[in-house]
């Protein structure tokens, strides 16, 4: 499944939407908010570097995590969670 610049895993989007309640395909729109926040996830780049996107999707904070592949932003998770939306409140 892709979308122009977004890519990810059916199977990965499925557990999400199972865990989060979020499908991939609106997880991306938070990369649209123009006060979205890029953030590195350290805990988690070994062997490639994996980051966060914080931006607001309907009405609330959604944070994606993904990584660069070839120019597109490869989404492997997305949830509402309180961390996020606590890094996007300091930095706006």
């Amino acid at each position: 499944m892709s979308t122009d610049s977004f890519d990810w895993d059916p199977e990965k989007d499925l557990a999400n939407q199972a865990k989060h309640g979020i499908s991939f395909s609106v997880a991306q729109h938070a990369f649209a908010d123009s006060n979205r926040v890029i953030a590195e996830d350290l805990n988690h780049s070994q062997k490639e570097k994996q980051y966060f996107c914080f931006g607001m999707v309907a009405g609330g904070v959604m944070t994606v995590r993904f990584t660069y592949r070839a120019g597109v932003i490869r989404i492997f998770g997305a949830g509402y969670w309180r961390q996020g939306k606590k890094i996007y409140d300091r930095e706006n």
